[in-house]
């Protein structure tokens, strides 16, 4: 088991590994460092394994891909997540890792947007995009995070062995940040620099694309973890909408003293019947989060207690030594 290990997702990033590697090895010195090497079509392997990292290879593409293969494999006491594009000064990694180590955070944001980012960033839509996740998530979870999508974190080994990843690509992060929140873990902030990419190093992030994804993942995981106030609040546009129809219906009845038009009428009372319907819904779906949650405590008491054995095993090694 590992005292630290160092985790670098890496897809055709030859222009910087060797870097980022370096440099975790010279700010962390007691630390692995392990890069997973997604489909790379340039030399990221090669360069990754002289610069002295432990580089596998994982064949799905996606960075979600990469970090659950990292989370099942290996076993640290503190894990830091950095991307292979050499944004990240790793000079912050030793401060976050003193937080999960010493100070029993389960997630530690490497806070961008409170420095340099806006800055050094030369995409204006990852700027705004940035910020409205932010907005969304911090709105919808009632929190208070920093940076919801920075690459950059610091976690512990009981979030790392009870988070389920479920995303495919980059909305991983904001999925790590929501599980965190949700769970009531123990977050971090630190502020660190960002620095833009360097000449020739190319963002895999599509703007467009993978934005939608991570406002896909935001709503369905509002959805998941906020049954109740997600269906009450659909509850409340269908009763609206059935309002306004049967109104509609009602004003000419009054004029007329006929019902002229019955299908709307019909429609309507279907919506309110749907809102009825969504309403209950997510009353049963609340209680069942509320049911997942005592297990989530459950199995977090069972990855302390396999914690504490793998411990107990390193320790016997060293005596044996």
């Amino acid at each position: 088991m590992d005292r630290i290990a160092v985790l670098i997702p890496c897809y055709n990033e030859e222009k910087t590994i060797k870097k980022v590697v370096e440099d975790a090895k010279r700010v962390l010195p007691e630390a692995s460092v392990y890069v997973y090497d997604n489909n790379s079509t340039d030399r990221t392997y090669e360069i990754a394994s002289a610069a002295g990292a432990i580089v596998r290879k994982e064949p799905r593409q996606g960075k979600g891909f990469v970090l659950r293969r990292m989370f099942r494999e290996i076993d640290a006491l503190c894990y830091i997540c950095v991307d292979g594009d050499d944004t990240y000064p790793m000079e912050f990694a030793r401060e976050m890792a003193d937080k999960v180590l010493n100070e029993n955070a389960d997630m530690v944001v490497g806070d961008r947007l409170s420095s340099t980012y806006f800055k050094e960033n030369k995409r204006p839509f990852h700027n705004a995009g940035n910020s409205m996740v932010r907005k969304f998530i911090n709105s919808f979870f009632k929190s208070d995070i920093k940076d919801i999508m920075t690459g950059f974190r610091a976690l512990s080994y009981e979030f790392v062995k009870s988070y389920p990843v479920l995303s495919r690509g980059f909305e991983i992060e904001t999925e790590m940040t929501i599980h965190a929140v949700f769970n009531e873990m123990v977050i971090e902030n630190v502020v660190v620099e960002y620095r833009d990419r360097p000449e020739g190093s190319e963002s895999k992030l599509n703007t467009y694309s993978d934005g939608a994804k991570v406002i896909g993942t935001i709503i369905k995981l509002y959805k998941n973890y906020k049954p109740l106030s997600f269906f009450s609040a659909l509850a409340v546009v269908m009763l609206i909408v059935a309002a306004v129809m049967f109104l509609w219906v009602f004003a000419k009845f009054l004029n007329t003293h006929l019902v002229e038009n019955m299908p709307t009428l019909v429609v309507s009372g279907f919506i309110a019947l749907a809102a009825i319907q969504a309403f209950f819904s997510g009353l049963i779906l609340s209680d069942m989060v509320t049911e997942k949650r005592r297990g989530f405590e459950m199995t977090l008491n069972r990855i302390r207690d396999r914690k504490t054995d793998l411990i107990k095993k390193e320790l016997n090694k060293e005596d044996l030594k």
